[in-house]
């Protein structure tokens, strides 16, 4: 099986590094090329046939949003172009908006483990979204507001989604969730814990973790990160 490779552009050296050596522990993944800027990083973009490119958000020169749209809006070449991972500290509303914009693949948050770094890159490079649990609501949010405006317009324009498969099309029209798995779908993609859960709905944790376990297998995802951008991409979640 060939390798995902990879580039990071980070300026921080021992950031870089460190998430350089961690990630090349890690089976099927090798790192192709490092940058610590934007300008660095777009050429090391368009001169290597990376899978995915991780992209930090504070660059010094350009910011990684500028470098994620630069790199989407230029010739595509005569290989498939990378896909972006954005990777921040930055939870914020507009951070995260202008990201997604810009043409990003996916949002990973700099304090979240290497573990799901890994998860996330596999997950990119599959061609799925990964969006970081701690911002699922802003996303969850836009998508709201995205409907509700549309709603509110005299004459309601007919919205086609793009880009979801024959499968999710299908989950759609015929998701198999209870009222209470639902309940317990939007608190995962809020990023509660099973004991926040529990709390919230009044259940035990075992009663949480049958839920949980039952929308794994109902919504065939691994874990519950991939529920969550299942959910806020397919709409299950509104």
């Amino acid at each position: 099986m060939d390798k995902i490779r990879v580039i990071l552009v980070e300026d921080h050296d021992l950031t870089r590094i460190g998430i350089c050596t961690a990630l090349k522990q890690c089976e099927g993944i090798e790192i192709i090329g490092e940058a610590k800027n934007g300008k660095s990083g777009l050429k090391l973009l368009n001169s290597t046939q990376a899978d995915v490119a991780i992209v930090d958000v504070g660059l010094p020169d350009i910011s990684g949003i500028e470098v994620t749209q630069e790199f989407k809006n230029s010739h595509s070449g005569d290989y498939p172009r990378a896909k972006i991972l954005i990777m921040t500290m930055y939870d914020n509303e507009e951070t995260v908006l202008a990201a997604f914009a810009a043409g990003a693949d996916s949002y990973y948050m700099k304090d979240a483990s290497i573990g799901r770094l890994s998860e996330a890159i596999r997950l990119t490079y599959d061609g799925n979204s990964w969006i970081d649990p701690s911002i699922a609501r802003i996303v969850l949010r836009q998508s709201k507001k995205k409907y509700v405006d549309t709603q509110n317009k005299t004459e309601p324009e007919k919205v086609k989604i793009k880009g979801l498969s024959t499968e999710d099309s299908l989950m759609i029209a015929n998701y198999p969730l209870t009222a209470r798995e639902l309940d317990v779908l939007k608190l995962i993609v809020n990023g509660c814990s099973n004991a926040e859960i529990g709390e919230k709905l009044f259940i035990t944790v075992g009663t949480v973790k049958t839920h949980v376990r039952n929308i794994l297998n109902k919504l065939s995802a691994d874990d519950r990160t991939q529920v969550a951008v299942r959910a806020l991409r397919t709409g299950l979640v509104s």
